[in-house]
């Protein structure tokens, strides 16, 4: 009796488990060939374009490319030439992955390069002219996200609008006139070198480099990609979807701003025909670099990327003599074709997860 009421007091013992065997380890090639990999498989296939472009130009031109000072220089000169379209490329990659699209970017280079020339701007000196445009930037930029957050406004219309305001605005205070920059220093950047290196690229990096750290190491870069993903989630998840939307177009504007001043100083003047088209070449290398048109996804490396691509068949094309309309062309080929592997690789993915589902 005892002992039957001393086995009942005892807790009851779980059967032994028997141990699970060892899975097979993934290999680097399973994780290649995962989604988690696929931005660097992008990345990797933009490196190959780059290195085919490269080719074309040395089977095209063997007796530039056979030169290395001249290579040295080209190289230099496509990344000056990458280094003002790619610091707004920066900010328009983080508009698109946020779910919006900004067609103002040339026009708010356009007004912030004018009103920083202006002779009353210039007299406050270098500093009051790099102010000047990083205001105008941001304010137009914020004006841009206000409409769309709070006046409900689609991206597209809101843009759209200012796009042609901005020009407006810059060719009046211009008096539809070239505004020559009197100011040595401004002037001197772009010809500017660091250890050999142009002063631009420098700016280009650092804005790519902030860029990178902004989206993928900060509170505001995981909201942006849930913003993008799914609005409606975000907003449950705590995240004010309006507020964060209009620091988006504002570091859009933000990256206006100094592009403005590079421009200027490439230049030594502005106007308010400058950086036209910007808003099509920054949308494209944002693409082609792999951030989604919808938005909830895109890396700022890959954009930098694209931009190089675009920069290189303009050197390209420029080298061979050839007409500008078969390099915008190549352009629009490009972009169509970027859009068209995004479109069928999800397509792809969703049929994939449907068939394992059931």
């Amino acid at each position: 009796m005892t002992d039957q009421s001393t086995k009942a007091s005892l807790p009851a013992q779980s059967p032994p488990v028997e141990p699970s065997p060892p899975g097979r380890r993934r290999s680097p090639a399973d994780w290649l060939r995962g989604d988690s990999a696929e931005p660097l498989r992008r990345n990797l296939g933009l490196i190959g374009v780059l290195v085919f472009l490269v080719i074309i130009g040395a089977v095209t031109r063997p007796e530039l490319y056979g030169d290395a000072t001249w290579v040295k220089n080209n190289t230099f000169t496509i990344l000056q030439q990458a280094s003002a379209i790619g610091v707004v490329t920066v900010g328009m990659t983080f508009v698109i992955i946020g779910g919006g699209i900004d067609l103002s970017v040339g026009a708010i280079i356009a007004v912030a390069g004018v009103w920083s020339t202006t002779l009353a701007t210039q007299s406050y000196g270098t500093a009051g002219m790099i102010f000047t445009a990083i205001v105008v930037g941001v304010v137009v930029g914020l004006i841009n996200g206000v409409l769309i957050s709070y006046g409900r406004l689609v991206p597209f219309i809101a843009t759209l609008a200012m796009m042609v305001a901005a020009r407006g605005v810059a060719a009046q205070i211009s008096g539809k006139q070239t505004q020559v920059s009197a100011d040595t220093t401004i002037n001197s950047i772009a010809s500017t070198r660091w250890l050999g290196i142009p002063v631009l690229v420098y700016i280009l990096a650092l804005v790519v480099a902030a860029g990178w750290v902004l989206l993928n190491r900060t509170t505001f870069g995981r909201r942006t990609v849930a913003v993008g993903g799914n609005p409606e989630a975000a907003r449950l998840a705590g995240i004010n979807v309006k507020f964060h939307t209009v620091l988006l177009y504002a570091l859009s504007g933000l990256c206006c701003g100094i592009a403005a001043i590079m421009l200027t100083s490439q230049a030594t003047s502005a106007q308010a025909a400058m950086a036209n088209l910007y808003e099509l070449d920054a949308i494209a290398a944002a693409i082609i670099g792999g951030t989604l048109l919808s938005g909830g996804r895109g890396t700022i490396i890959g954009a930098l990327f694209g931009v190089l691509v675009f920069s290189t068949i303009t050197n390209l094309f420029a080298i061979n003599n050839l007409s500008t309309e078969a390099q915008n062309m190549v352009k629009g080929g490009i972009i169509v074709a970027a859009v068209l592997v995004q479109q069928f690789r999800f397509k792809s993915l969703t049929h994939l997860l449907g068939r394992s589902s059931s």
